[in-house]
């Protein structure tokens, strides 16, 4: 879709003397100098603070981010790997009855979502319906057989899930993709709002923000919630990749903030069907493992058996039910890309309602006219590797040149069932405090929403930026960055 011209400007004082606004949804504003409602205390207190003033609390939010080590990884980059996580000054503000509509269309969706994944995995009645084709499941490479007829804890296969949220022009938000494998970013949302009370306490006050601080004690009750049967103090660790992992940091915050131990592969030991994890007065057994490794590394008997990730026996061990893995394996096949297309029908076959938050129009590749139609017009579409993340496998059509698009049009023909193509959406912005100034940037909403006994979805979550001008681009490994995300009490 390509960027309509700018709207006509008035005259905007101080720090948005260079904001201009474009075909976007604006967070910020309806129009030049006049903003939305939610909006007008911050804007105010934005006209009144001098720029000095802005780059020193930006020094601040820096200073706290490098002293708490809040770092990502970036990979295949030659000037090093370890950075600091990109924040942005300014808070996104989205008001309550907005709000509420997103609250209700996440917990519609992963209760679908759960239903999916117990019916594929057991009696497969979607399949039988003729809701989805069952090749698409089974050409999938993070559908797990492995796992058919395994009985998981309370039927929950999806316990912790980070759902991608844009807004489109007309200010509805639509789930752009569903992450249910090991969904990351939850520190940095955490973090964040952290910073921001302690650099913009009155404004924060004044507001009437609501709470995300109990995310961590929130996302610890459910995995407790998961704990096999008569194990009623479960011990609960989180299982991390190690130190070069790119969300290693996220993974020590949040077993610090939860209480529990982190541990590596090599301190796990499984010994008929039971595991252990090594400490150092002797072996002490694991209920729950929240796990931030992917399925094929997790037991070297099981899937790859080059793996030094995981443990040797864990499947054996969670199939026999001693163990609760969260979340569950084989959940990746409902974020696979191609699936996504489906998920209005998967709602509406399990629960008999339809979508409150719609999805971005799908064409699948594996279509021959949808496929003919993207390959002749690449530079309208963004495509997408099915399985991929973090902003890898993608072609951007309206940025892309001509060797890029005839690469990725020879990567469709090859493999179709790879590959899903969506319009260029052009996706709402919010004010950003960049290089002295203040300017709007693209942004999505990636809400966490947890499901164990109930659904909590805690207020707010992790608004990512595209920090360069003009770039829809938002993941922190492609040059992007997050703010704090504000909703209201009322």
């Amino acid at each position: 879709m390509a960027t309509p011209s700018p709207i006509a400007e008035q005259s905007i004082p101080g720090p948005f003397a260079h904001y201009e606004l474009g075909g976007a949804y604006d967070e910020m504003f309806r129009a030049s100098g006049r903003p939305r409602s939610h909006y007008r205390a911050l804007y105010s207190r934005l006209l009144n603070l001098p720029a000095e003033e802005l780059r020193r609390c930006k020094q601040e939010a820096d200073l706290s981010f490098f002293n708490q080590g809040i770092t990502f990884t970036v990979y295949g980059r030659a000037e090093g790997t370890e950075r600091i996580f990109p924040h942005d000054l300014l808070p996104r503000i989205i008001p309550s009855n907005e709000w509420e509509t997103i609250e209700r269309g996440l917990t519609q969706r992963i209760t679908a979502l759960n239903a999916f994944l117990k019916d594929l995995y057991h009696e497969r009645k979607i399949l039988n319906d003729g809701v989805i084709p069952g090749g698409v499941i089974y050409t999938c490479k993070h559908f797990r057989r492995q796992m058919r007829g395994v009985k998981v804890p309370r039927d929950v296969y999806v316990s912790v899930c980070g759902t991608d949220l844009i807004r489109l022009p007309d200010g509805t938000f639509v789930v752009l993709e569903d992450n249910l494998r090991v969904p990351s970013g939850v520190s940095y949302m955490l973090t964040s709002r952290k910073a921001m009370k302690q650099i913009f306490p009155l404004t924060f006050r004044k507001y009437g923000v609501r709470p995300i601080e109990h995310y961590s004690q929130a996302l610890l009750s459910t995995l407790r919630s998961l704990a096999p049967e008569g194990r009623s103090t479960a011990t609960i660790v989180l299982l991390t990749p190690g130190v070069y992992n790119s969300a290693y940091f996220e993974h020590a915050y949040l077993a610090r903030q939860m209480g529990i131990e982190l541990v590596e592969g090599r301190d796990l030991v499984v010994h008929e069907n039971i595991v252990y994890m090594r400490t150092t007065s002797g072996l002490k057994r694991v209920d729950v493992i929240y796990r931030r490794v992917d399925d094929d590394f997790l037991d070297p008997l099981a899937f790859r058996p080059d793996s030094s990730l995981g443990a040797a026996g864990l499947f054996n061990a969670y199939r026999a039910g001693n163990v609760v893995l969260a979340n569950a394996l084989g959940t990746g096949v409902a974020d696979d890309k191609a699936i996504y297309a489906y998920v209005p029908k998967i709602i509406k076959y399990y629960l008999g309602e339809d979508a409150i938050l719609k999805n971005v129009e799908t064409l699948l590749m594996t279509e021959d006219a949808a496929r003919e139609h993207v390959c002749s017009n690449l530079h309208k579409y963004v495509v997408k590797a099915v399985g991929e993340s973090g902003g890898y496998g993608m072609l951007i059509g309206p940025h892309s040149t001509a060797q890029m698009r005839e690469e990725f049009r020879l990567r469709i023909q090859d493999d179709p069932r790879n590959y899903i193509a969506q319009p260029t959406l052009s996706l709402s912005t919010a004010p950003c405090f960049v290089e002295g100034r203040i300017e709007p940037r693209h942004v999505d909403l990636r809400p966490y929403v947890l499901f164990g006994e109930k659904v909590t979805i805690v207020p707010g979550g992790l608004t990512r930026v595209a920090l360069q001008k003009g770039s829809l681009v938002v993941n922190s490994s492609q040059g992007g960055g997050s703010k704090d995300t504000w909703v209201l009490q009322n």
